[in-house]
């Protein structure tokens, strides 16, 4: 395969992980609902770090910290997207 190949190929994964990306921030919004409906705060470490045992547990030895690297983040962005709901939607019932 060239490299043009190679690349249509990464541009098809990147696609479907947008579109995963977009459906996982739609979920986190709900859960930030849920969470405030419930007085939950949004870090809940213990899961996120039963979350990065699982993905750890998923990959190839040599991809486990590059993973879970990603997940931190991805669970990074899905907090401060909860705490942007939750701060929005509070301005609004104030």
């Amino acid at each position: 395969m060239d490299l043009q190949g190679y690349r249509r190929k990464i541009d098809r994964i990147d696609g479907e992980m947008t579109r995963l990306f977009a459906e996982r921030m739609a979920l986190a919004e709900q859960i930030a609902a849920y969470k405030k409906a419930h007085d939950l705060p949004v870090y809940d470490a213990e899961r996120e770090e039963e979350k990065l045992a699982e993905i750890r547990d998923k990959l190839p030895d040599e991809l486990k910290e590059y993973g879970a690297s990603l997940y931190r983040h991805l669970f990074e962005l899905s907090r401060e997207w909860q705490e942007h709901i939750l701060h929005e939607r509070g301005d609004e019932e104030a």
